[in-house]
Formats: C-alpha cells, sequence, structure tokens
C-alpha cells in the first residue's frame, strides 16, 4: 500500500508561510484522497484539507478556509498544503494520510488507512 511521507514543516513567525508536502512512497497516489490533519499539544486530531487524486474534488476545513489551501502535483506524485498567515494556534503536528472515503465522509479519520508520521509545525516569535 501507497506510503505518504510528509515534510516541510519548521518554525515561522506569525503572519509567515510555510508549504508541506506529501510524497508517496511505494506506489502512487492514483484512485486515492489525500488528506491533511494536524494534532495540537493536548487536543485531538482534527481534519484540515483533501484532495482526490483523480479528478478536481478538494475540500479544506472551514475554519481555515482563506489561509490554507491543497493542490497535487501528478509529475511528482506529491500533494501540497499551502499554509499562509499563520498564527500559533496553527502550531501542531500536521499529518498526511491516504484513503477512499466517500466525499461526504472524507473529513472522518477513520477511512483513511495509511498514514505518515507527520511533520510539526510551530508558528512562534
Amino acid at each position: 500500500q501507497v506510503q505518504p511521507v510528509e515534510s516541510g514543516g519548521g518554525l515561522v513567525q506569525p503572519g509567515g508561510s510555510l508549504r508541506l508536502s506529501c510524497a508517496a512512497s511505494g506506489g502512487t497516489f492514483g484512485g486515492y484522497a489525500i488528506g491533511w490533519f494536524r494534532q495540537a499539544p493536548g487536543n485531538e486530531r482534527e481534519f484540515v484539507a483533501v484532495i482526490r487524486w483523480s479528478g478536481g474534488n478538494k475540500d479544506v476545513a472551514d475554519s481555515l478556509k482563506g489561509r490554507f489551501t491543497i493542490s497535487k502535483e501528478i509529475a511528482k506524485n506529491t500533494v501540497y498544503l499551502q499554509m499562509n498567515s499563520l498564527k500559533p494556534e496553527d502550531t501542531a503536528v500536521y499529518y498526511c494520510a491516504v484513503g477512499r472515503p466517500i466525499w461526504g465522509s472524507r473529513s472522518q479519520q477513520s477511512l483513511y488507512g495509511s498514514w505518515g508520521q507527520g511533520t510539526q509545525v510551530t508558528v512562534s516569535s
């Protein structure tokens, strides 16, 4: 099964930007949905964004729309999460996950069967 591998996390000042990458290892993303989730200390893991590898379906959590965007680069078998105007409350471990959820359940974590190791994003001055 394809394994997602995240990269691109780090320390950024409030108001700054970061782009996270999720690359496919051991296969391709073909036929899958690729989701981003995050978990802040003391909080439950939450849905951030998702994109279908085939077709144009994509979505971002309502609370993050306008600041976060998700995209894909087919030639590189990679999905990106562009994060702008970052806030301290965006500090979390960001995970990439792969699955085949029906679109109506795209934010449901249990429907994603393969998860990356996570990448830390810290927003602080």
